[in-house]
């Protein structure tokens, strides 16, 4: 029978665990139990990989641990490479029954526009729950896999699962901060967001960001949901995206959450994939703020009906855990 078993992580008193590193290292004895590493104060400058399942980091308030790293995809690797994207990542979660609550997980590399692609959280497993958590970032800030199937452009994969088999993903986030600029929450699995802020960083452009890139795979119901979040920012009004399909399939759904000024008339935009005015969806419904007039919103893009909107139950769209 599993048993519960609890790993402290104490940095900067002699004798304790002093990074998340050795704790995940001592965890691997446990392989089956369940493990609960609780984090105590501190910035941890780590690159982590997490392939434990069944596994929960617990800080002692998201702003009191920070998580925290520096790569970013335009990095000039020694094989004259570049990282890319998705080796960039700042912690990477490849498992199953993941919890995170009360942690904050950064790519502190910097803008976009300067340094490409920067993830604080690459996450690749089935049942993933993140409670009281922040993700900062820049560009690309919160990667849900799995990838598409194919990439466009040849090695835009590169990275520890570009040849591995795509599989379908459930994520929730609950009470959580979430900043970037571009596509700043992308990938394809089933995620539901509940009671989060999602802030849109100021580029000072006309354009200033995309807050979803979906590459919901074709099959699934379910994409991004967004249920009583805050979509927030510092832009100037009109000025970001809603979102922009990663993939002809993509499916965002935002319901009864604030939308701030800086939110497009358009709403949704395209990513010149004309294909994609007939394949994704893109859906509101109950919203409110100035960012929620959909009078002048892409005719493509969707207003659930009352009972349509109701079908967005966390266990229709996430299943029983």
């Amino acid at each position: 029978m599993a048993k519960e078993v609890v790993i402290s992580v104490a940095q900067g008193e002699a004798g304790r665990i002093q990074t998340i590193g050795e704790a995940l290292e001592v965890a691997k004895a446990y392989e089956g139990d369940r493990v609960t590493i609780q984090i105590g104060k501190g910035v941890y400058k780590e690159k982590l990989e997490i392939k434990q399942g069944g596994l929960t980091l617990e800080g002692c308030g998201a702003e009191d641990v920070i998580l925290t790293h520096d790569d970013y995809a335009n990095y000039i690797m020694d094989d004259n490479e570049r990282r890319g994207t998705f080796r960039s990542y700042s912690v990477f979660i490849d498992a199953n029954d993941f919890t995170a609550r009360n942690i904050t997980f950064e790519n502190s590399a910097g803008p976009g526009d300067e340094v490409g692609q920067a993830l604080a959280l690459y996450i690749d497993g089935d049942r993933m729950t993140f409670e009281n958590c922040r993700m900062l970032g820049s560009q690309d800030t919160v990667f849900t896999a799995p990838l598409p199937l194919k990439e466009i452009q040849k090695g835009g994969f590169r990275g520890p699962k570009e040849f591995a088999p795509r599989v379908n993903q459930r994520h929730y986030f609950k009470d959580c901060y979430i900043c970037g600029d571009v596509d700043f929450i992308f990938g394809g699995a089933t995620a539901l967001f509940e009671n989060c802020e999602i802030f849109s960083l100021n580029r000072n452009k006309k354009v200033n960001g995309y807050v979803t890139a979906a590459s919901t795979p074709e099959e699934l119901t379910y994409g991004y949901v967004f249920k009583n979040c805050r979509f927030t920012s510092d832009c100037q009004p009109n000025t970001v995206y809603l979102g922009r399909p990663w993939r002809d399939y993509a499916k965002v759904v935002i319901i009864n959450s604030y939308l701030g000024s800086h939110i497009k008339e358009e709403g949704w935009h395209d990513w010149n994939k004309a294909k994609a005015h007939e394949t994704a969806f893109f859906a509101e419904y109950g919203n409110y703020g100035p960012g929620s007039d959909t009078s002048k919103r892409v005719s493509w893009a969707k207003i659930l009906t009352k009972d349509e909107a109701k079908s967005y139950t966390r266990e229709n769209i996430l299943g029983q855990w």
